[in-house]
């Protein structure tokens, strides 16, 4: 099998927009359950963060967004961030918000995030209106799913300019305000080779909303691809921050000339773990750890199921291993 290409960014095609934290440590100790609905908050026992799957990890093998639910969910997750051009095409083809919404209940998965792209920060004042009622649509969805959280990567511009902070956080300010009509929370999302690809910068923008429940996405993958400090990460609010996609990230080639594509399995490369989750937990993240993956080598070699195993299997390791926790 050799799957097409997929860019993350070229993403935004999809039919829809044509149709359509819990302080638990170490000692918490509740399991799954067969039958009964966990603690939508809850690890798996003795584990720290819950351990998550972004199905862009499984994107290549083309499952319907029910198929992706229900392989995730036995594959032991806890829980899912689901892509808005698989939910609509599930829609369009005649499926319904709570088909879904069962499924991941019945699966025991809690909805992480959501990952959309509708250009909110555009210098474009006529597209900035058009993505905030796309994006309006789509926390709605999120919602009807029993979702909190929908990914806000920023999209359409190609750099930022240091002058006009102000103005991007008063972009952010404007998708934010949309979090009281429906409960979801749009994410700021930094991406390591994006625009807003450096912490200091997402920070400023969130911290100037003054909103409550403004919050950041990170990844290790584009932290380290950004040129950010892990040694400072820890002067953010852990606490503040509901899930971070979880990757790994070779040595070579040099950190300016990654992609998506080299993006790992946790363990399988060189990202600092061991230093990393400590200060994490220490600053109080409790959040969901979701493996984000766009490798061709892997959907070249393995089966979902395969994949799905390895994705969950080597995430426990390297949380068990940098946490100290008894195996």
């Amino acid at each position: 099998m050799k799957p097409a290409k997929i860019s993350r960014r070229k993403a935004i095609e999809t039919s829809l927009i044509a149709s359509l934290a819990a302080l638990g440590g170490l000692g918490f100790t509740e399991a799954r359950t067969p039958g009964k609905l966990r603690n939508a908050m809850a690890p798996k026992p003795g584990l720290p963060f819950r351990i998550s799957l972004n199905t862009s990890t499984i994107m290549a093998y083309q499952l319907p967004v029910d198929e992706q639910i229900k392989k995730v969910a036995a594959a032991g997750f806890d829980g899912i961030e689901l892509w808005m051009r698989d939910i609509g095409t599930f829609l369009d083809k005649g499926g319904s918000q709570s088909q879904l919404k069962d499924l991941l209940e019945g699966g025991n998965l809690r909805l992480e995030n959501i990952i959309g792209f509708s250009q909110w920060c555009s210098d474009d004042a006529e597209e900035r209106k058009k993505a905030i009622d796309q994006l309006l649509m789509e926390m709605e969805i999120t919602a009807g799913l029993g979702g909190k959280h929908i990914a806000a990567p920023v999209m359409g511009l190609q750099s930022l300019d240091p002058s006009r902070f102000g103005e991007y956080t008063e972009r952010y300010q404007a998708i934010l305000a949309l979090e009281a009509e429906t409960g979801v929370v749009p994410v700021i999302e930094i991406w390591g080779a994006g625009a807003l690809h450096k912490i200091s910068d997402c920070a400023q923008i969130v911290i100037a909303t003054g909103h409550p429940k403004a919050t950041m996405l990170l990844d290790f993958y584009h932290i380290y691809r950004g040129g950010n400090h892990w040694d400072t990460l820890d002067v953010l609010n852990g606490a503040k921050l509901p899930v971070i996609h979880m990757n790994d990230y070779p040595a070579e080639p040099a950190r300016e000339s990654l992609n998506d594509g080299h993006r790992l399995l946790p363990g399988e490369g060189v990202c600092p773990f061991n230093t990393v989750l400590p200060k994490l937990y220490e600053a109080g993240f409790r959040g969901g750890l979701s493996v984000e993956l766009f490798n061709k080598g892997y959907w070249e070699t393995m089966d979902a199921e395969t994949l799905l195993k390895n994705s969950f299997e080597k995430t426990v390791a390297v949380v068990q291993n940098a946490m100290k926790v008894e195996k």
